[in-house]
């Protein structure tokens, strides 16, 4: 089904797992992802940006999510990823997304409160559910920086107070991790992360999964993180397949061949990454 970010991440929570947020940089990546999420009988979430629905077209990715949610029997949610404009927002939710994220956390605390609480609000009257970030995760991500220089941890005294005066559905939270990393792993503040557990009860989200540590992911699940977001790593994966095959293949080559390994890559990408967040028993 088409579902919402706070029915599937409802789902996670009972039964302690995380859901897997993938970031599509074009149309054709989207089928791959939700195949690889069918097959394992998994929910999903399809994440864009605001450029790249801008380039496909909102109602297209609303539209493939829709039908193709009922072909393979998943649940699928589709999430506009870091947006910081309003009119931005606005337009993925007229437009069928289930999902968004406002992301303030380069403002003032006030202000992050207040810009999100117009979000919700918005939102709300299309049953649309709402992510919101506190601190700041480095990084770039689409080509575009996402926070300031200076990083902060989420103070667990401020994720109370925001999350109370906002009535989100879900908090992205800063405990180490950054955008775009994928030739190092990070250093997770698992200490900082329990606090935050500990603070609210919400449903946690990282962003910059892509330089997470394997052996990291059952423990981060474990304090409460319940949407997982990979973007970079599909990314890299897609480009690097994309190269190798343009430069193998004639001129005169159908682009399928070029494009049908990198779907076989991506998908090989999200399977991994769905059973690691599936946190299941060894």
């Amino acid at each position: 089904m088409y579902v919402t970010l706070k029915e599937v991440l409802t789902e996670a929570n009972h039964l302690n797992m995380a859901i897997g947020a993938f970031n599509t940089h074009n149309l054709e990546m989207l089928p791959a992802i939700i195949e690889a999420a069918g097959k394992q009988k998994t929910p999903v979430i399809i994440q864009t940006s605001c450029g790249t629905a801008n380039y496909v077209g909102h109602r297209n990715l609303v539209a493939v999510c829709k039908s193709m949610a009922e072909e393979y029997g998943v649940d699928v949610v589709l999430h506009l990823d870091h947006a910081k404009d309003f009119a931005e927002i606005r337009k993925a939710i007229r437009a069928g997304y289930s999902s968004v994220m406002f992301d303030g956390s380069s403002l003032p605390f006030k202000e992050n409160i207040l810009g999100t609480k117009q979000v919700v609000n918005f939102a709300k009257e299309y049953g649309v559910s709402v992510e919101a970030e506190l601190g700041t995760v480095g990084g770039t991500e689409d080509g575009l920086v996402v926070s300031q220089d200076e990083v902060f941890y989420t103070d667990p005294k401020d994720a109370v107070a925001f999350v109370a005066e906002t009535g989100i559905d879900a908090l992205a939270v800063a405990i180490g991790t950054n955008h775009g990393q994928y030739m190092s792993k990070t250093d997770i503040s698992f200490e900082q992360l329990e606090k935050i557990k500990e603070a609210v009860d919400i449903p946690l989200v990282i962003h910059g999964g892509t330089g997470v540590k394997d052996d990291d992911v059952k423990r981060v699940i474990e304090l409460g993180i319940r949407k997982f977001n990979v973007g970079t790593e599909l990314l890299v994966g897609w480009n690097r397949k994309s190269k190798e095959c343009y430069e193998t293949h004639k001129e005169n080559v159908s682009n399928r061949d070029n494009v049908v390994p990198c779907l076989e890559t991506i998908e090989a990408i999200v399977a991994r990454k769905i059973n690691l967040f599936k946190n299941m028993s060894e």
